[in-house]
């Protein structure tokens, strides 16, 4: 498959990405989460969609992967009081926000001179994902939101292992240490009816690990995150066709979470799978891939 790279300019952010697929077919621009590269949309997963017919963008966000770093960019306040803000719905001071990350993927679009696509985002990506269509909405033909959340307040907190395992750097900051600290928080997040082998992981966290490194950028986003609090305003202005992925088995962004997306976006698709957790499995790629064509077709 024909990978076009390059990079895309967001005012002074260079923004790396990835084209693939014929430039005349409807385009899918994929959005991945917190310190997630773009490599987490897997290539096998994005050539299913290729061959279905469909141009697929996937993209680093600011602060990971290749794409501008923007070291400083934090308000340097302390933790604990942003996080029992952010769990009550409000907004908190930040370098950045998850709304000037929507506005990195509108820029993108914009150096493609792609007049509007199908978006969809996983986790964090589907909270940029739930911006971008009520702030861009003649941009965005319809929505996939794969394990996400609208951080609404008073929302479920992640399981205490599975935040420890998503937050706790390695102590090892060796590239052997980094790459098994990876393996470990994948096996403690992932979904445990469908396991990846361990070859699988340590291919997929090495592949992460050579390509670009840098724990403090994952920091900043999260921030961005905390910056932003409640979705629920966006939501409730979304009019794409959209669709809801959820795991069963998600203990890092519970079901509900979820769910109170799905509740918030007028005539949305609820979709769960058992066994699956924060991760999009192998072996649930064409199911989710289905309901993914299935909410695409309700738009030319």
């Amino acid at each position: 498959m024909d990978i076009r790279t390059g990079i895309a300019k967001s005012g002074e952010l260079d923004i790396a990405y990835e084209d693939m697929g014929d430039v005349n077919d409807p385009a899918v621009l994929l959005i991945m989460g917190l310190g997630a590269q773009l490599v987490y949309w897997r290539k096998g997963f994005c050539e299913r969609l290729v061959n279905q017919g469909l141009r697929v963008i996937r993209f680093d966000n600011r602060d990971i992967g290749l794409s501008s770093k923007l070291e400083g960019r934090d308000t340097g306040a302390k933790l604990l009081p942003r996080l029992l803000r952010f769990q009550v719905g409000l907004r908190n001071a930040a370098g950045y926000t998850l709304e000037d990350m929507a506005d990195d993927a509108a820029a993108l679009l914009d150096h493609l001179q792609i007049e509007k696509a199908h978006v969809v985002g996983g986790s964090m990506g589907g909270m940029i994902a739930q911006i971008f269509a009520a702030t861009h909405q003649h941009r965005t033909k319809t929505l996939g939101l794969i394990f996400t959340s609208n951080n609404r307040a008073l929302l479920p907190l992640p399981a205490l292992k599975q935040m420890r395992a998503a937050t706790t750097r390695s102590k090892d900051t060796s590239r052997d240490g980094v790459i098994a600290n990876a393996v470990r928080t994948a096996k403690i997040i992932g979904s445990p009816g469908y396991p990846a082998s361990e070859d699988q992981m340590v291919a997929d966290a090495t592949e992460s690990y050579d390509r670009s490194y840098d724990p403090d950028g994952e920091a900043r986003q999260y921030s961005a995150m905390l910056g932003s609090g409640s979705l629920l305003r966006y939501d409730k202005q979304i009019t794409a066709p959209t669709v809801v992925i959820h795991g069963q088995a998600d203990k890092m962004m519970r079901p509900t979470c979820g769910r109170a997306v799905a509740k918030a976006i007028r005539g949305s698709r609820w979709v769960t799978f058992a066994g699956m957790a924060h991760d999009i499995p192998e072996p649930l790629w064409d199911d989710i891939l289905g309901e993914l064509k299935t909410n695409f077709s309700k738009v030319p």
